[in-house]
């Protein structure tokens, strides 16, 4: 049996059984805090301990998963070069408010967990929080982070925002599409540009602008923000 469980085959089918299951329950409950995400994560993690089937095995069987990511989020180009002739229109306010994203999703973080007592490395660990995870995890290696914490960092941001974005956006009276899926594709990245794609696609149009523009300059500044902050006495 334990053989069985080890197999790659049966980690992926249980993965998608897993994701599917979630998504069904959504669906026929409409509670918003039952993210399919956060779902299938407790139901993994619940059938994992119910089998006692080391996390390693799993890990090592879900590679395959993990490989079609970054292909999944190339994928988001078409919605964007659908909506290509907005976004040229609109080409300085996105780039502007995605660097002001940039530099807030990083210092907010850091004097945050700075405030808070966390240790360094913790610290530089949360600060690519609101990126892609594959760039996340880049990110905190280049800047001496724990790539894994920073992991599981990303995705309940992701979560957090998915359930929660849409809704703190109404309550501000933010209308504008190209506002609010910019904002959930900046601060939530896949899982926000997810659910703005079950939206419209011109929601995930926009959410995949701040989704990639974020993560291009989070990648290329987050070193040097650090270094200001530290230069600074701030962190």
């Amino acid at each position: 049996m334990n053989l069985f469980f080890e197999n790659d085959v049966f980690i992926v089918t249980l993965t998608f059984v897993a994701f599917f299951t979630a998504k069904k329950i959504q669906e026929k409950t409409r509670i918003i805090l039952l993210n399919p995400i956060l779902v299938a994560i407790i139901m993994i993690i619940s059938f994992l301990f119910l089998f006692k089937i080391d996390f390693e095995v799993y890990h090592k069987g879900s590679k395959l998963i993990a490989f079609f990511l970054k292909p999944a989020i190339v994928a988001l180009g078409v919605p964007l070069y659908q909506q290509i002739d907005k976004i040229k229109i609109q080409a300085v306010p996105i780039l502007v408010s995605q660097l002001v994203g940039c530099l807030v999703g990083v210092v907010s973080v850091v004097l945050i967990a700075k405030w808070m007592g966390a240790p360094r490395d913790i610290i530089l660990s949360l600060a690519p929080k609101s990126v892609t995870t594959p760039i996340a995890m880049e990110v905190s290696k280049t800047i001496g982070g724990i790539p894994p914490l920073t992991a599981s960092v990303v995705i309940l941001v992701g979560i957090f925002g998915s359930i929660f974005g849409y809704g703190i956006m109404k309550f501000t009276r933010i209308k504008s599409s190209l506002a609010q899926g910019i904002s959930m594709g900046t601060a939530a990245h896949v899982v926000g540009t997810s659910k703005s794609m079950e939206i419209s696609q011109n929601f995930g149009a926009m959410s995949s602008i701040g989704l990639i523009v974020n993560g291009v300059l989070t990648a290329l500044l987050a070193p040097y923000i650090l270094e200001l902050l530290n230069y600074l006495g701030l962190f």
